[in-house]
Order: structure tokens, then C-alpha cells, then sequence
């Protein structure tokens, strides 16, 4: 197994995130609202983000933090930890097993390492900068399928209800061309299925770094591509419009069927 640097390995970041599932118990939590009533965080997120921060840092020593709870930033080290402790909240307080732990680490701006866990899936997705990508430790590879056969998986701007038209506009456009469209409630599973073949595409008006970090590196490692609405790589930083597909003319026919309907981003 490579390590980053001789300091730490996958499997150990793994080991951490698996443990950290054990906090996740669909019994005896409490759920809270964050400023809507659509954006639900449980004591159950809370847990798991202060296990992963404290284990983390103990891992690799003088790292960073960006994290979705209780807005913890910290940003100016050479490592940084990337964490949602469970994206897919609303699914997770409802039973539904569309929810994971993500967690990715970056280095100088780069996403170097990825572990995406759904406990009630059974499914742990790693990956290295550069050395592939694995579903409970077996390799995954995106599926190329025509655009025509290919399912896209969406939302409709959960958070930012003002931008729901635009994203019917945009999905219609894209469903009119496609096959169908799927709606899982967590983008990093979302990326992750994209990334094993069983899906295709992706389209999100606004996601935050910590709900792609993890599963962008996956995706790409396992043969797919990502940008936001410039055709860049999303933001480490702040909000962004993401796209995906298994390959690059895919993800270019998403980018203008976007840019059809949107002459800037919204935000």
C-alpha cells in the first residue's frame, strides 16, 4: 500500500471512517434544523465529525480541517481534511440507507485520498491520487455507456429553493436526451455509483466542498470527470455548481445544456 509521503496509508483512513459509523445508530439520536427545515443535522453528525477530527488529527499531526458541522475551518496547513460526517442527513433521519461518511484529504490544493463509507449499503469506496479506485477493495471503473443510455443522477437546489426552476429547466433538457434520472438525496454516493458503472451523469445547481472532496477524487481515479460551471475543477473552497460524467464529451454535452439555461452562475 502507498503512503502519502511515508506518513500514513488509505487503509488507516479507512479504519478511522468505518469506526466512526458505529456512531451512527438509526436509534436514540436527535434531530435539529440549521436554518431551514429542509437542511436537517442529527447528534448523530455531530458525533461522528468530533470522532473523525480528533482520530484525524491524531493520524496526521498539524493537518487541517474543513468540515459541514458546526463551521469548522482550518485551513492554513499543508494537509486539510475535507468532511461531511454524513451526507444524506435527511436520508440517514428518515431510515433510508442513501447516506455515507466522506472524507477526503488535500495536499497544496489537490485531493490526494478519498474514502467514501455507507454503512447501510455495505459499501466502502477508496481511492489514491493516481493509484485507481476500489469498492470494498476491489478496482471500479466507470461504465461507457452512449449518452443516450445513460442515467443522471440530480437534485432540485434543496437548500436554495429560488434556484429549483432553473434546475427543472436544466434536468428536463438533459432527461429529454438521456435515458432517465435518479435522485438519491447524497452526492457522494451519488459520484461513488457513477464511478462503479451504475450510473452516469450528475448535475447539482450548488454543492459544498465537503459533499464532493472525497467522491470527486473517486470518480476521476475510476475513469470519470468533474468540473462546475466554468469547466474547472469545483471549488475546495466554497459553493459550486458540479457536473459529472464518465467521459469528457459527456461532460461537455452537460456543460451546454447548463449554459443553455443559465448565461451565469446564480450565486
Amino acid at each position: 500500500m502507498r503512503t502519502f509521503e511515508s506518513m500514513i496509508t488509505i487503509d488507516e483512513i479507512a479504519a478511522i471512517v468505518k469506526e466512526a459509523a458505529k456512531l451512527m445508530s438509526h436509534e436514540g439520536f436527535n434531530v435539529m434544523h440549521k436554518g431551514t427545515v429542509a437542511n436537517l443535522v442529527t447528534s448523530s453528525d455531530i458525533a461522528v465529525q468530533h470522532f473523525l477530527t480528533e482520530r484525524l488529527a491524531a493520524l496526521l499531526p498539524g493537518s487541517g480541517f474543513l468540515c459541514e458541522e458546526e463551521d469548522v475551518e482550518e485551513l492554513s496547513h499543508e494537509y486539510v481534511w475535507i468532511i461531511d460526517p454524513i451526507d444524506g442527513t435527511a436520508n440517514y433521519a428518515r431510515g433510508l440507507s442513501d447516506c455515507a461518511i466522506s472524507v477526503g484529504l488535500e495536499h497544496n490544493g489537490e485531493i490526494i485520498a478519498g474514502v467514501v463509507y455507507s454503512p447501510d449499503r455495505g459499501e466502502l469506496y477508496t481511492a489514491e491520487k493516481g493509484c485507481g479506485a476500489f469498492c470494498n477493495g476491489k478496482p471500479i471503473h466507470v461504465t461507457r455507456r452512449p449518452f443516450e443510455e445513460g442515467i443522471i443522477c440530480t437534485a432540485m437546489s434543496t437548500y436554495r429553493k429560488e434556484f429549483a426552476k432553473a434546475c427543472s429547466d436544466i434536468i428536463f433538457d438533459v432527461f429529454m436526451d438521456c435515458n432517465d434520472f435518479r435522485r438519491f438525496g447524497a452526492a457522494s454516493v451519488e459520484l461513488c455509483l457513477i464511478a462503479s458503472g451504475y450510473a452516469d451523469l450528475y448535475f447539482e445547481m450548488r454543492l459544498q466542498p465537503w459533499d464532493y472532496a472525497a467522491s470527486s477524487l473517486i470518480l476521476q481515479e475510476a475513469g470519470g470527470t468533474i468540473c462546475d460551471f466554468d469547466g474547472a475543477f469545483p471549488s475546495l473552497r466554497k459553493a459550486s455548481l458540479v457536473l459529472a460524467a464518465t467521459s469528457e464529451k459527456d461532460l461537455s454535452r452537460l456543460l451546454d445544456a447548463v449554459h443553455r439555461h443559465l448565461p451565469a452562475l446564480p450565486y
